[in-house]
């Protein structure tokens, strides 16, 4: 089964994307989220070239987009983080490493000339995947 994840709760989606994609198989659920910068529901940039704020508004934003598939930031295993200015590096590690502390996600870290909006100075994406529980009934 393969389904999409669009939430109302996030801003309008600015192209022919979704916030995520939820794969199901026999044993494993599998969840893309898209690349998300610090926006609000209205598409303003939060914290504008703030990369420490803007890394935790993305954790806690990607953190609802997996609930959505049953899942959380423990389940993350590869994320991928482009900044705007690989100074920001320490302060945005920060932030992932209180975010995904427990699962330890294998993880990329790319520097890019800019991002989708104007003070946007983080992205970032994560893959995670949750074995399924079977009972025996």
């Amino acid at each position: 089964m393969i389904r999409k994840i669009n939430s109302d709760r996030f801003a309008k989606r600015m192209g022919s994307y979704s916030h995520g994609y939820v794969i199901e198989s026999t044993d494993l659920v599998t969840v893309f989220t898209t690349g998300q910068i610090a926006m609000d529901k209205d598409g303003n940039v939060l914290y504008p070239n703030d990369p420490e704020n803007q890394a935790r508004y993305i954790y806690e934003t990607l953190g609802v987009i997996l609930k959505e598939a049953d899942m959380s930031l423990n389940d993350a295993v590869k994320t991928t983080v482009y900044l705007t200015n690989m100074n920001d590096f320490a302060s945005v590690s920060k932030v992932r490493n209180e975010f995904l502390r427990n699962s330890e996600p294998v993880s990329t870290l790319v520097e890019v000339n800019r991002l989708v909006k104007e003070g946007a100075v983080v992205e970032i994406e994560i893959v995670a995947v949750k074995e399924k529980t079977h009972s025996n009934i």
